[in-house]
């Protein structure tokens, strides 16, 4: 799906498609490079990312990495649990852009 055609498609698909950013220290670091974190669905691809930032935050995005996470095994009162897997997206600006996170949506 090209960037074009979905912002026409369903715009509805833009808030499944970013769940949340993820705000650490790395990526707060990684906010002065013009990269930011979120959350996404695990069934999002690059071009559905890219389109979902440009139409909500209304920025250029220049390139988006997606990692998948795996959820870490703990010990959860003496059973072992294992937390979710995720996906995350590390989306690239233009330069001169900038996502005010504090901000909703």
């Amino acid at each position: 799906m090209e960037t074009k055609n979905m912002e026409n498609g369903n715009k509805e698909r833009f808030y499944e498609v970013l769940r949340n950013p993820i705000i650490t220290e790395k990526t707060t670091n990684l906010s002065g490079e013009n990269k930011f974190v979120f959350a996404v669905a695990p069934t999002a691809n690059k071009l559905e990312i890219k389109a979902a930032v440009e139409f909500l935050f209304k920025v250029k995005v220049k390139a988006v990495n997606t990692i998948n996470q795996n959820g870490k095994f703990k010990v959860f009162k003496g059973k072992i649990g294992k937390r979710k897997n995720y996906r995350k997206a590390i989306v690239t600006l233009a330069k001169g852009q900038t996502i005010d996170l504090s901000s909703g949506v």
